[in-house]
């Protein structure tokens, strides 16, 4: 029995054998804080893939409605001179231009009217309820989505979950990689209040530490990594915390832990839960 239960605890997930085979579609949902910070990572996750052999590496949209603001160059990758333009073709275009790629950048939000057939990663890295929502619903029921890779942030710290969304490519199945939505419903409630945007610098700063971001996409994207260089992953995604003592606590691929999670969290008040989770 315990060697049993050791080998749940241990479970470990295969990748998709199809995104070995081609360019893998890459489609990032917001540009903002964990949006830029994942962007800019990715095109060393690029060119490490195309080390190991990777027949084409990634194809990466950006999808972002949102334009440049004065606030956005405090902490993210913008700068005063590029107040008022779209924030994923500002990103996209620099990148394309130092790495000699040809990836691209929609200026729109994402909706259940905007589709992208050749989505095959989706990196969520949004800031409300409503925007992870609207996520869950692009990636499920008929959708084509291997994986929804999900970034959220408090102040001092967040969390990173990869999940098999249920939908027509992936079946329901005892050990399908649960999403962000499945396992903490409350961060896709629409109908829970979100928190305002930060207007000022100084606002901006006090909710959220400035090296969150990088910190928290550098985890997301050495997960990935690991899943294209070895093919498999013993962990699904982790929490993040950079107050008093820095330290990272792994998600594991446990349909156990999942269930107990699911338990304990129907305990749980919501505004607490959501305390408890980064939902920006």
């Amino acid at each position: 029995m315990g060697s049993e239960r050791s080998a749940k605890a241990s479970m470990d997930h295969t990748i998709h054998p199809e995104l070995l085979r081609n360019t893998v579609n890459v489609m990032v949902v917001g540009c903002g804080g964990n949006g830029s910070a994942i962007a800019t990572g990715l095109p060393y996750l690029h060119q490490a893939l195309l080390a190991y052999g990777h027949p084409g590496g990634l194809h990466v949209t950006l999808v972002d409605g949102d334009t440049i603001s004065a606030t956005n160059c405090i902490r993210q990758p913008f700068c005063r001179s590029e107040i008022g333009l779209p924030k994923s073709v500002v990103l996209a275009n620099r990148l394309n231009l130092f790495w000699g790629l040809d990836w691209e950048g929609l200026p729109e939000y994402l909706s259940s009217r905007l589709r992208f057939d050749e989505g095959q990663i989706v990196i969520g890295c949004v800031d409300s309820s409503v925007a992870r929502g609207a996520v869950r619903e692009w990636t499920s029921g008929y959708s084509r989505v291997h994986y929804w890779l999900d970034l959220g942030n408090k102040s001092d710290g967040g969390q990173f979950v990869l999940g098999e969304p249920l939908n027509s490519r992936n079946r329901r199945c005892s050990t399908r990689l649960r999403t962000v939505a499945e396992l903490f419903p409350e961060i896709a409630d629409t109908q829970l209040p979100d928190d305002e945007p930060s207007c000022s610098a100084p606002e901006a700063l006090d909710r959220q530490e400035p090296f969150v971001n990088p910190t928290l996409a550098n985890h997301a994207l050495a997960l990935l990594a690991r899943l294209f260089r070895y093919g498999r992953i013993s962990y699904q995604g982790g929490f993040v915390t950079l107050a008093n003592t820095a330290r990272v606590q792994p998600l594991p691929i446990d349909p156990e832990y999942w269930e107990k999670l699911r338990k304990r969290r129907a305990r749980t008040p919501v505004r607490q839960k959501l305390m408890q989770l980064g939902t920006y």
